[in-house]
């Protein structure tokens, strides 16, 4: 046996507090969460089909970005809290964050009109988009991606565009799980202290981007092998239920204050 093994090993490498790849690690498993999170969570907690949550969005967006009353966009804003209050609290955290962050964007965009005596018009447009910002970020937090999608095929958006999106985000999921696992084990690897640990990140995005070379090899012949012409096709059929009826008659009170509100 050569006597190096037999030698007691005295090293003790250097510490070092990996805040890059923690970091990294920590910026991952968030964006996986979200998306985890909204695929297990119940999306039908209101018993709403996805077509009328849709719908009852745009047009809500649409009568917003159109009215030039404080009155009526009060009222949707009231609407708005009252679905706010019963989301859950990591809801409504991160649906209160998004808006309080696009409305100092577009505050400090609108400064200079402010300033020279158009308050009134910017103040109303900041409204319109804190409300706007709100109604996308609720729209997304009670609805499924897979719901999301099935939708745009009942408004006759082309399937290239569905499939696109589809697979972006399903593997946005794939790829994640993929660098996460490559980090762990950057640093279950890495001993002592090592000052260009950065670069690093060079090899992680050399290796995701054959990885996906290949899957995107492997899915094409996958779909081929099943026939798959690029059409979607929607199996499942949508059920009206009373809240969406409910949904339904809250929206054409929307439109009706509209018109309202534009006449007096």
């Amino acid at each position: 046996m050569p006597e190096w093994l037999l030698k007691k090993d005295d090293y003790i490498p250097l510490e070092e507090k990996n805040t890059f790849i923690n970091k990294s690690i920590l910026t991952i498993l968030k964006m996986l969460s979200k998306f985890k999170y909204g695929s297990k969570f119940e999306s039908n907690r209101f018993n709403i089909n996805a077509i009328t949550k849709i719908i009852s969005a745009i047009i809500l967006i649409i009568m917003v970005s159109l009215s030039r009353s404080f009155g009526f966009l009060i009222i949707v804003d009231v609407y708005l809290l009252l679905i706010i209050s019963v989301l859950t609290a990591k809801e409504i955290n991160h649906i209160i964050r998004m808006a309080v962050v696009v409305a100092i964007f577009t505050l400090i965009v609108l400064l200079p009109s402010i300033l020279m005596g158009n308050q009134n018009n910017s103040v109303l447009l900041i409204i319109k988009t804190l409300t706007t910002i709100t109604v996308v970020n609720i729209t997304s937090s009670i609805s499924k991606w897979d719901e999301t999608t099935k939708t745009l095929k009942l408004f006759f958006i082309p399937d290239i565009f569905i499939l696109v999106l589809d697979i972006t985000i399903k593997y946005i999921i794939i790829f994640g799980e993929f660098s996460l696992n490559m980090l762990y084990a950057l640093k279950l690897r890495s001993v002592g202290k090592n000052k260009n640990k950065t670069t690093s990140i060079s090899g992680i995005i050399g290796t995701m981007f054959i990885k996906s070379k290949e899957m995107a090899e492997e899915m094409y012949g996958a779909m081929e092998c099943r026939g798959f012409t690029g059409e979607y096709k929607l199996h499942s059929k949508l059920k009206f239920r009373l809240n969406d009826m409910l949904c339904i008659m809250i929206d054409i009170g929307f439109i009706v204050s509209y018109f309202y509100f534009v006449r007096v």
